[in-house]
């Protein structure tokens, strides 16, 4: 079974998020999402999410989109990665602190994982910081 994962803060889902899903499903039979920490979040995007890290995963787990939702490391944002070992990571068309230095990661943890930039989806319509406003 072939398994996908991504990432992200999901801070109220939209349209531009079950695109994304969909998308990372095409990767794969089995879909892991990973949600930010509050604190990552705040340092990531200097700012703190709108809703906890624990409403966060509720909500995606409502949608059941995904086989699974956890939250990621507090620490190391890429032991997660190297304790699942999926197969691919589906990353957003716009995500960047996390991903400058993945391969080297993946790289030094011995770990051989597709990467995979996914698509936006009406970007100018269906983007958190969009809807927040």
């Amino acid at each position: 079974m072939k398994k996908v994962m991504v990432f992200g803060t999901f801070d109220g889902i939209h349209k531009g998020h079950l695109d994304f899903f969909e998308q990372a499903k095409a990767y794969g039979e089995y879909l892991i999402v990973v949600v930010g920490r509050d604190g990552t979040v705040a340092k990531v995007k200097s700012r703190r999410p709108e809703r906890s890290e624990k409403k966060r995963v509720f909500d995606l787990r409502k949608y059941k989109i995904a086989n699974k939702v956890l939250l990621g490391g507090k620490d190391d944002p890429y032991g997660v990665i190297e304790r699942i070992k999926p197969d691919v990571i589906g990353l957003g068309y716009d995500q960047k602190s996390f991903t400058l230095n993945l391969k080297n990661e993946l790289k030094k943890r011995n770990l051989a994982i597709k990467i995979v930039r996914l698509k936006a989806y009406k970007p100018k319509i269906y983007h958190s910081s969009k809807i927040r406003k």
